[in-house]
């Protein structure tokens, strides 16, 4: 059982709050051993700097806000940044920005967080919980190919290896995970530990009624999910 996560669900109902933020998200994440890019939450320009140095360059910065779900849509979030200047100025410009489309957004934080690598391919795995079977499980390639082609595949939780293998063969993309054209094959044995630890996590925790984690970089060798959305019921 994750003692981490059981505190911040706990926290987040205290505080009146379905949606998690996107560190919660990520700390419930690594708890169950599904690998996030290193990150931090700094509370002023300078702290972000010092958190940047530790974590090294590139990085990102999202703002982080329980007022704020969609951060890219109002401006809050800042890729690729260089150095401690682009740190700096960045912080007050996601700031400024997002205060812009939401005037009396809370502000926490802003996160900064290593750039992951493009890597090989980048997927989803989802969990929505349904009122007939529960806790079920989604995977797809990440992007376009979920939301044009729709091309997902689901199970009911809990999943094994074997099963969460099915899943990633079952996509009609599956070909671009083992090396199309010359490209070299993305590591599937790393996407079968995510479904199965995502199997686990939403299973120990059942008060997750959706989980999004999107996208998921997948490199020759691991994965890093960059994104991750938790809502509780």
């Amino acid at each position: 059982m994750g003692r981490r996560a059981q505190e911040i669900i706990e926290r987040a109902y205290e505080e009146g709050r379905k949606h998690l933020l996107e560190p919660e998200a990520k700390t419930i994440c690594a708890e169950y051993g599904i690998p996030v890019p290193k990150f931090k939450v700094a509370s002023e320009p300078k702290e972000a700097v010092e958190f940047a140095e530790e974590i090294g360059y590139p990085v990102v910065l999202k703002v982080v806000s329980p007022d704020v779900i969609h951060k890219s849509d109002v401006g809050g979030v800042l890729l690729n940044v260089m150095d401690a200047d682009g740190v700096r100025e960045g912080f007050k410009r996601v700031l400024d920005t997002v205060k812009g489309h939401v005037p009396n957004a809370r502000i926490i934080g802003v996160l900064v967080e290593e750039m992951a690598p493009k890597g090989i391919a980048e997927v989803i795995v989802g969990a929505i919980k349904d009122p007939q079977f529960g806790q079920t499980l989604m995977f797809g390639l990440g992007g376009v190919f979920v939301e044009v082609l729709k091309d997902v595949t689901f199970r009911i939780a809990p999943i094994d290896e074997r099963e969460a293998k099915e899943m990633i063969k079952e996509i009609k993309a599956y070909p671009i995970l083992t090396g199309y054209r010359g490209q070299p094959p993305a590591d599937v044995d790393a996407i079968a530990r995510i479904l199965v630890s995502a199997s686990e996590l939403v299973m120990e925790n059942p008060q997750v009624k959706e989980m999004d984690l999107n996208p998921i970089i997948v490199y020759e060798k691991g994965a890093k999910t960059v994104d991750a959305r938790i809502i509780l019921e």
